[in-house]
């Protein structure tokens, strides 16, 4: 529930030529294979659900790429609802290769003309391309400033997915067919933040490629001639593939010329794996990078419920329940409810037609309103444990925690954090970019939560009382090495050097009240190198 925006979700199929059919499409003809991507982007739905899209590849017909794309869930885009319409999309953009994405925003409008992929027409083969993309580049206003320094240019959007797209065409500017490895190991000590790419075009090449640090996790299968890729295990375990990696940061898989290959682009440097991925924004059935999301959820309830213990501040008693904010906390509050010999309750119940607030963004209180259900029947005369995976802006926990008073009958209402406090912006792919708008700065003096501002945040909050986990708990839970994750929302520490830039900016700025993102004050000429 931790409102919070996600930072996209990206596919890739391609069928290669060969008689051995694969394993995981048996009924589905080759050049066909593309009919597979709305099924992918439909488990991929939490990470964005403002517009969704593909490119297909066909060299048979007229247009040999075609891109599709439209505003809305998966369901609505692709018509999955409407047999014949999808069965007509499916038709008319058939195809043995494709590329996909889901969207949210964390720049640029929320019109169809910022859903991806993005498609670049030329009348050169190798030089027509399609592209999606996950993450955001920090430096993407210094990248837009020096491409509206050229003579004569101009954007369409103000959006770094354009940039990419901008200098993607410069790179394929001269008359001989570049190599992509080289390409996008140009690109990538011009780009600064995180940036995983599906890249398809009218040649039939395709790249697949994580960025050098590996913010975002990236997935990959092979069965057969049946190639696919995925930001999350999900889809591709969905679809009956066995045999699922991680692709590591700085590499990327190229298939050209009926032929799949694996590069480094960038050379091994620190990793940077963003730790929001396992605790909040992954699909808890997902695993990457050899780590369970559901694991690493459970190990964290493991963590509160052996903090509750030490802390001795709530009776652990017949009258005392655990309830998680559905459905990040659900996993949390089962291992600590069992840890502590709890009864784990569905205190709280989703309407699974309202969108996620983190997502949605605006009138947050009122969208926790409709969202969240509290059940009398479980809270009334309680005191409640209850489980939040993350505390962003708060104003979606403080009308959550007023109902189940109100509408629930709760007691008492004790809230535990499966996650320390976030206390800085994140700059490559999450929607919280000011310091201002952050809850914990508030009341924090130093870089580590005392006590008695936990017990100021609970008495803003309405709750009896608040406590978060210590910093040290996210590395011990995804059982990863702490210099391994990005933590800065967590701990100020940013991994390159524009994000450090730009945490200078939002501190500056902390006290305006102008809702003006980091970045665009950025633009201002905040940002030099």
């Amino acid at each position: 529930m931790a409102v919070l925006q996600h930072e996209c979700g990206i596919a890739a199929l391609y069928h290669l030529s060969d008689p051995t059919p694969s394993r995981v499409s048996p009924q589905i003809a080759p050049d066909e294979v593309s009919r597979l991507m709305p099924r992918m982007l439909l488990d991929l739905q939490n990470r964005g659900q403002l517009a969704a899209g593909f490119t297909t590849f066909d060299p048979d017909r007229e247009r040999i790429l075609e891109t599709y794309r439209q505003v809305g869930g998966v369901i609505e885009a692709f018509r999955f609802n409407h047999q014949a319409k999808f069965d007509s999309l499916m038709r008319e953009y058939s195809g043995r290769a494709a590329i996909g994405h889901v969207r949210y925003a964390t720049c640029g409008a929320n019109n169809r003309n910022y859903a991806q992929p993005f498609e670049r027409f030329h009348g050169c083969k190798w030089k027509w391309f399609a592209f999606g993309f996950n993450g955001q580049i920090a430096n993407f206003t210094e990248l837009r400033d020096e491409l509206l320094n050229l003579a004569d240019y101009h954007l369409t959007r103000n959006t770094d997915t354009e940039i990419i797209m901008h200098y993607l065409s410069h790179a394929f500017r001269g008359d001989e067919r570049p190599n992509l490895v080289e390409v996008f190991h140009e690109l990538s000590e011009k780009f600064d933040g995180a940036y995983n790419i599906v890249y398809l075009n009218a040649m039939g090449d395709m790249v697949v490629l994580r960025d050098p640090l590996g913010f975002r996790p990236l997935c990959y299968a092979e069965d057969g001639p049946l190639f696919a890729a995925a930001s999350e295990s999900l889809p591709l375990h969905q679809l009956g593939f066995q045999n699922i990696r991680s692709l590591e940061p700085g590499e990327m898989i190229v298939i050209q010329d009926n032929q799949l290959r694996k590069f480094r682009f960038a050379p091994r440097r620190r990793t940077a794996h963003c730790f929001f991925e396992w605790i909040y924004f992954a699909n808890v059935a997902s695993t990457f990078d050899d780590r369970s999301v559901y694991l690493t959820r459970s190990a964290l309830g493991a963590e509160l419920a052996r903090q509750e213990r030490q802390l001795n501040r709530v009776p652990l008693d017949e009258h005392t329940i655990v309830v998680p904010v559905p459905d990040t906390g659900k996993a949390a509050a089962d291992s600590m409810a069992y840890e502590l010999g709890l009864r784990s309750m569905e205190g709280l119940m989703r309407n699974r037609y309202v969108g996620r607030t983190f997502i949605e963004g605006e009138n947050r209180a009122d969208r926790a309103r409709l969202k969240y259900t509290p059940l009398p029947e479980v809270l009334s005369g309680k005191r409640v444990l209850l489980i939040e995976d993350t505390i962003v802006r708060s104003t979606t926990l403080k009308s959550l925690l007023h109902h189940m008073r109100t509408r629930g009958g709760a007691r008492e209402v004790h809230v535990r954090v499966a996650c320390p406090p976030i206390v800085a912006p994140c700059f490559y792919g999450i929607d919280m970019s000011t310091v201002r708008e952050l809850f914990a700065p508030r009341f924090m003096k130093g870089q580590r939560v005392t006590e008695a501002e936990q017990d100021a945040m609970a008495a803003e909050l309405g709750a009896d009382s608040l406590f978060y986990l210590p910093l040290e708990s996210v590395a011990h839970c995804i059982k990863l090495p702490p210099e391994s994750l990005c933590r800065a929302c967590i701990t100020g520490d940013y991994p390159t050097p524009t994000g450090e830039q730009l945490y200078q900016i939002a501190l500056r700025n902390k006290a305006t009240t102008t809702p003006t993102r980091t970045y665009e004050l950025a633009g201002a000429g905040g940002v030099k190198k």
